[in-house]
């Protein structure tokens, strides 16, 4: 279903574009180009045509956005966590982290060698 509204959708679009390009505009638009077809029903009815469409088509890509909003595919039976959750979770916790011994200073001048069996 979301497959084929998503399909209207694009037709929908296609039209509204192109019917936006043939109405004529203050510089002519390309409604200047097809003069001939203008003779045939008059400019007045071509015009309220064009406006017609305009309209018709801008309402039902409205009425196809929100069906395609409402019949969007969710997965309900499966919860899943999000990415950024689950990399949330498996962080190891820094207070059982092993401690790395770190250097100390020698108190006594730095001369003495640690670990040397007495004699």
């Amino acid at each position: 279903m979301y497959l084929l509204i998503s399909i209207l959708i694009i037709i929908a679009c296609i039209l509204l574009i192109l019917i936006v390009l043939v109405q004529n505009s203050k510089g002519g638009g390309l409604a200047s180009n097809f003069a001939s077809s203008n003779q045939v029903m008059g400019v007045r009815k071509t015009a309220d045509f064009l406006e017609k469409a305009t309209w018709t088509l801008a309402v039902s890509l409205l009425v196809l956005s929100l069906l395609a909003s409402f019949s969007i595919p969710r997965n309900e039976g499966v919860e899943r966590k999000s990415a950024i959750e689950e990399q949330i979770q498996s962080v190891p916790d820094p207070s059982a982290m092993p401690q790395f011994p770190t250097p100390q200073s020698d108190e006594g001048g730095g001369n003495e060698q640690p670990n040397q069996p007495e004699e």
